[in-house]
């Protein structure tokens, strides 16, 4: 009799552990290449089973339908078709499942919590603390020719003066005023210190992001090279400013609008070019690729496919200028391609038609197209004033050999003698000090900015300003 009573009380103790504490909302911190992402899911009884949703707060992304809930013999799996993702728990009671989460063929680690979680700040050193030895004020101007208000900051050595002064130019993608990418903000450690070294400071938030107007999906690199051109005069009507003086300092793709400015406003003093590039977009990507991949470890005969398949692409967008037309020949093209492609280079969970589709719409779009096919040779030939070209060696974006011999090249082909490219080592796309190179390093390296090139920068612009 005593043996029935234990093995009842053992059955319904089972039962309120994994009935009591399953359903609710739970909490975790996805950790991807370094970055944070909040996932929330809520777990709700439905008839004999479970229902639930997901948010993804930092996403703004609330309610999402999770396709299946199942939980049994303490396993916890969730199913969400619409992100082609699943969360795979072992619940051992109290407050805390410990899982997988898996999306587009990559498993991480992710452990759901029934307590509230917050994102880990990280580390940013370098990273200015108000109040500023320095003036700073807020600022708007427009680029009339696209009705584009452009949202920025302006930081003076001092709130008198006349000084020398620089138009900082954001690389690729949606991005604010202090380049804000992968948990740091390198034009705000930037601006700070050629601030506080006796140099004026323009930057501002790209068209459509943040506080300025406009729509960053529809513009190419012609149209962030307008709205650079608007923070010109904004700093030629300054009083504070030395006209004479003004240059710019474009980082990765803003080192392919800054020589177009330059080209087409001859006052320009200087340029400082950030990994720019010097060759055309299409073959940069190739490259681009090929070393991310080596150095994530994927296979050479998989990245020798991918080769294949994307210079095959990248040579339709250069023939043919209809985008209607494009995108139909784009995905005709990849639907060939799809029995060559990677494994890879296919989500899990994906169909064919999905994937063909977002493909040929990445190609497709204004910018791409526009980048795949810009040489920025030419352009650099037209350039007249004093050029300083930094490369990191570790960049495994715009690797540094091929494109600062393309710059150096292009520039002293117009008869520029004012040249001076160094490639950096041990220095990655953002400008840290890294050990690789790789995406997946920089939100993890507490650096922002390295400080020796900071100091080359600064030095080098005084230098031409005197």
């Amino acid at each position: 009799m005593k043996k029935t009573i234990l093995l009842i009380f053992s059955v319904l103790l089972l039962f309120a552990v994994s009935g009591q504490e399953i359903t609710g909302q739970w909490n975790g911190i996805l950790k991807v290449s370094g970055a944070q992402l909040r996932l929330v899911f809520h777990i709700d009884r439905a008839g004999d089973g479970y229902s639930s949703t997901m948010d993804s707060p930092d996403q703004h992304a609330l309610g999402i339908p999770v396709t299946s809930t199942t939980f049994e013999k303490s396993v916890l799996k969730l199913l969400i078709e619409p992100l082609k993702a699943e969360f795979t728990g072992i619940y051992e009671g109290g407050e805390v499942i410990r899982g997988t989460f898996t999306q587009a063929g990559m498993s991480f680690p992710l452990d759901l919590s029934k307590k509230p979680v917050e994102l880990q700040k990280p580390a940013r050193p370098q990273e200015p603390v108000l109040p500023y030895p320095y003036y700073s004020e807020e600022v708007k101007f427009e680029n009339s020719a696209d009705q584009v208000v452009l949202a920025g900051t302006l930081t003076l050595p001092a709130r008198e003066g006349r000084f020398p002064a620089v138009v900082l130019i954001t690389g690729s993608g949606p991005q604010n005023r202090d380049e804000e990418v992968f948990g740091h903000k390198p034009f705000l450690v930037l601006a700070d210190y050629l601030t506080r070294n006796g140099i004026a400071v323009l930057r501002f938030d790209d068209r459509g992001v943040a506080q300025s107007t406009g729509n960053f999906k529809e513009a190419t690199t012609l149209d962030f090279a307008r709205d650079a051109e608007a923070a010109v005069r904004l700093l030629k009507s300054r009083k504070e400013i030395d006209a004479a003086k003004i240059g710019l300092i474009g980082h990765s793709e803003g080192g392919i609008i800054a020589p177009i400015v330059a080209a087409n406003q001859q006052d320009i003093a200087f340029l400082v070019l950030l990994a720019g590039t010097g060759i055309p977009g299409g073959e940069l990507l190739l490259m681009q690729q090929k070393l991310i991949g080596q150095v994530l470890g994927v296979s050479e005969t998989e990245l020798a496919q991918s080769r294949t398949i994307n210079a095959g692409a990248y040579e339709l967008v250069a023939r043919n200028d209809d985008p209607a037309t494009l995108d139909e020949e784009l995905k005709d093209y990849f639907r060939q391609q799809l029995p060559n492609f990677p494994a890879s280079q296919k989500p899990a969970g994906m169909e064919d038609a999905q994937l063909v589709a977002r493909l040929a719409g990445q190609l497709a779009n204004p910018w791409m197209r526009f980048f795949i096919t810009y040489n920025p040779y030419p352009i650099l030939s037209k350039v007249k004033c004093p050029v300083l070209a930094l490369n990191g060696e570790k960049d495994l974006q715009v690797p540094a050999t091929e494109n600062l011999a393309a710059i150096k090249e292009g520039l002293e082909k117009g008869g520029n003698p004012k040249v001076k490219t160094i490639a950096l080592p041990g220095v990655n796309h953002l400008f840290q000090e890294c050990k690789t190179g790789s995406p997946g390093e920089y939100t993890e390296i507490e650096q922002t900015f390295s400080p020796g090139v900071l100091k080359m920068i600064a030095d080098w612009i005084k230098s031409n300003t005197r």
